[in-house]
């Protein structure tokens, strides 16, 4: 973890499809990302609107594993639906609530390049993972007083579009500011935090550290499907970056705060 206390801070949010989805709770979730004192970056997810569009288009979808297969056709929609529609529509509810929004994907500026994915039994199409991220621009825009809304569509430096989570990208762009910034990286999701209990929603875990983790798990407290997201967030801590929240996206002004979800630390 970085031991720079005195860097400027960076709020880097992402946001799923949860919230994309569902009007009122995103205009909610833009209005608390508009109070933000100081630097932010918006990365979002697409939601449910690029599987409807594959439908009306009669565009088969395949998912492995909940992540989707993207063929060529397949990525013409996400680019459409992620990098056009969504991500427009959250700029320009930014710009109504007086913030300086800047909607970009990763092709844009070259701000994220990646390769396609190479995996020893399943071709996931045009799906790509990260590579490089370029902090000079990103950097350039913040000192700017431009929040920056970030789409989860990236390239290969060869001309070649490709589909990239946005989990992925927002650790990777918090990682990568780390140097220069004391980043806090908020993930919103549909639960209110990392849960004791998986049916319990009041079984939030306030605070984790990687000695608590790794005891939780010992005695199989975590939920199965949370551990990729808590191996993700200590990733970015090892990284670099200062704290990470994970918590439900609506209580968004809360999770900027430090009074919901879980607060996920080094020690």
């Amino acid at each position: 973890m970085s031991s720079n206390t005195t860097s400027e801070l960076l709020y880097v949010i992402k946001i799923g499809g949860n919230i994309v989805d569902n009007p009122v709770l995103l205009t909610q979730c833009l209005k608390a990302f508009s109070g933000i004192k100081g630097k932010a970056i918006l990365v979002h997810g697409g939601g449910k609107l690029a599987t409807q569009l594959a439908k009306d288009l009669n565009v088969p979808q395949e998912m492995v594993e909940g992540r989707r297969i993207t063929d060529a056709e397949t990525l013409k929609i996400v680019t459409m639906v992620y990098a056009g529609l969504i991500n427009k529509n959250i700029v320009a509810q930014l710009q109504s609530l007086g913030v300086q929004a800047m909607g970009l994907s990763g092709v844009d500026a070259n701000l994220i390049k990646a390769h396609k994915r190479v995996h020893a039994s399943i071709d996931y199409g045009f799906v790509g993972d990260v590579d490089e991220v370029n902090i000079s621009m990103i950097d350039n825009l913040l000192q700017q007083n431009t929040s920056i809304v970030i789409a989860p569509i990236t390239h290969d430096g060869n001309g070649q579009l490709l589909n990239t989570n946005a989990d992925t990208i927002a650790q990777s762009i918090a990682t990568a500011m780390s140097a220069k910034y004391a980043v806090h990286l908020i993930y919103g999701f549909e639960k209110e935090g990392v849960l004791l209990d998986v049916n319990n929603p009041n079984s939030v875990i306030q605070h984790i550290n990687k000695e608590k983790y790794q005891n939780l798990k010992d005695q199989q407290l975590i939920f199965e499907g949370m551990i990729p997201k808590m191996d993700n967030a200590f990733l970015a801590l090892d990284k670099g970056v200062q704290s990470v929240m994970i918590g439900m996206a609506e209580k968004m002004n809360e999770l900027i705060n430090g009074i919901a979800g879980t607060t996920i630390t080094q020690s």
